[in-house]
């Protein structure tokens, strides 16, 4: 059999600033089988470009401020209320992660002490912010590889042979939602062997997910929301409740179902042979 597969509920900024929100959101991914909740965290001033600070959303339906960095701010949660955030995970028992988008956001979320953190593919060329995080954080860094060109895909990859064994490199196309003939899923094989691989989905539905189990991913994040009408840049490539439900189960029957037949039959098989087989 496979190893785990682990499903997380990116709640990335569905929430909407909102902190009640965000803990309802918890609980329905706890309720759905999810393994982890996972967070975003920024000092919005040094992570978002500075090309944007005053330029409006590019989807002004989707803006929670006059400007982009406006918008940025609405939705961050302080240090203290990951804390909350992960003690809630903690006491309804579903695990807490994070993604980091600048040094002063690593700092404070190494200091909650995650399960893992993740760099996203916006900051995966960040090698200062890498340093940071591999040096001073001792568990597991996952990292995805969208908006990056092959040549950055290398180079990322001989950075990270020293780091492993603690490292999760995830496949994923960074549009919201992207288009299924441009997932590219079999890149995944592409992923050196000698790290653990994950898919980070931002498609439509639930069925392309379960085709990566066979191409050796073991972590599988699918952004999540409570209600896909709500705003936000994201909740048009995020499964309500009854889709990440539905992943969730599947996930686990795929898992269970692809082993090495290690028996010539099994008790159903011999007690059907005896009734519809003929034998000598």
């Amino acid at each position: 059999m496979l190893p785990k597969i682990n499903v997380t509920a990116e709640l990335c900024g569905n929430h909407q600033g909102n902190f009640d929100l965000a803990l309802e959101m918890i609980k329905s991914a706890k309720l759905c089988n999810a393994d982890y909740a996972k967070f975003q965290k920024r000092n919005c001033v040094k992570a978002v470009p500075k090309h944007m600070h005053n330029a409006p959303h590019p989807c002004p339906v989707n803006a929670f401020g006059e400007t982009y960095l406006e918008h940025r701010e609405a939705l961050e949660f302080d240090l203290d209320q990951h804390r909350a955030l992960k003690e809630y995970c903690e006491e309804i028992g579903i695990k807490y992660a994070c993604s980091v988008w600048d040094e002063d956001s690593a700092a404070d979320i190494i200091s909650l002490n995650p399960d893992y953190i993740k760099i996203p593919s916006a900051c995966n060329n960040d090698f200062e912010l890498l340093n940071q995080v591999y040096s001073d954080y001792s568990k597991d860094i996952h990292i995805s590889l969208g908006m990056t060109t092959k040549k950055e895909i290398q180079e990322l990859y001989k950075y990270l042979e020293q780091y492993n064994e603690r490292t999760v490199v995830y496949w994923t196309t960074s549009d919201y939602p992207v288009k299924f003939e441009e997932l590219y899923l079999l890149e995944i094989n592409h992923i050196p062997n000698f790290f653990r691989k994950g898919f980070s989905g931002h498609h439509s539905g639930i069925a392309v997910d379960i085709s990566t189990i066979p191409l050796g991913v073991t972590w599988i994040e699918r952004h999540f929301t409570l209600d896909r009408t709500l705003r936000g840049t994201d909740q048009s490539a995020s499964l309500e409740p009854t889709g990440l439900s539905k992943l969730c189960r599947d996930v686990k029957a795929a898992h269970r179902s692809l082993s090495y037949k290690n028996v010539d039959m099994t008790p159903g098989e011999m007690a059907n042979r005896k009734k519809l087989k003929n034998t000598k």
